[in-house]
């Protein structure tokens, strides 16, 4: 099996500010974290402050579905580039049900990033109903479809990030073993299309991490970090969670 560098992800979503875009760079700059990647996504307004930075990696949390041209507020894979990103979130459930991005839209997004040299980290994941109803593993069949079937070559280029849908910003995670299982499925679905790349590409957990909870879930054999939302906004639970994935 290959071994997987784990990464931490921060997403502030529309949180945060320049102090506290500081706050965490004096807090991981004070904390050697070789084992593993730190990325941060914060608000476009906040990549500035952010890029360049030697203690993490700079994401954005969005980008548009088209190159240039006559979209008002969009912001393009070259431009973000440009800006110092290299990774960026692509097909996040809130993107998904708030603003209505169809499997589509999200191939063409993945599309962008790779084409412009960024790496995206692909979200995936079921809602509430849907793990009810005993549907997860066709939900996320049908999402990594979306993308991989068409383009396996992707797979090597990617980070895959699992985010239940039911325990985003709920308080609720799912358990480490649930977790591990929707991830094994995830790695398992991947290697129909490239088997080499769906064992050494990174599958990140997206479902309320906290410093309480982050050690357990890193220790499970398919997970190889965390997309962190809320106790990301913290620098010192941030750094927690970071120092959890060490081992």
């Amino acid at each position: 099996m290959t071994m997987r560098k784990p990464l931490v992800a921060a997403n502030w979503k529309m949180n945060g500010n320049a102090a506290l875009a500081q706050d965490m760079l004096q807090t991981l700059a004070g904390h050697a974290l070789p084992e593993l990647d730190v990325l941060i996504c914060p608000p476009a307004t906040l990549l500035q402050p952010l890029a360049h930075s030697a203690h993490c990696l700079l994401g954005a949390q969005n980008l548009s579905q088209f190159s240039d041209g006559a979209y008002t507020g969009e912001l393009s894979a070259a431009l973000l580039s440009e800006a110092g990103v290299r990774y960026v979130l692509v097909g996040h459930s809130e993107r998904r049900t708030l603003f209505g991005e169809s499997d589509a839209v999200v191939l063409a997004k993945m599309e962008q990033a790779i084409a412009h040299g960024l790496i995206p980290v692909f979200c995936l994941g079921e809602n509430l109903q849907q793990r009810q109803q005993e549907k997860t593993s066709e939900v996320l069949a049908k999402q990594l479809a979306a993308v991989y079937a068409s383009h396996p070559e992707f797979i090597g280029k990617s980070v895959v990030a699992y985010e239940p849908v039911w325990a985003i910003g709920t308080g609720e995670a799912a358990s480490p073993e649930q977790a591990q299982q929707a991830h094994a499925f995830i790695r398992q679905q991947l290697a129909n299309y490239d088997a080499e790349a769906a064992d050494s590409v990174r599958i990140l957990y997206g479902g309320s991490v906290k410093a309480a909870n982050a050690e357990e879930l890193f220790r499970q054999a398919d997970i190889d970090g965390g997309l962190v939302g809320g106790a990301s906004l913290n620098a010192d639970e941030f750094l927690k969670i970071c120092q959890s994935a060490k081992g």
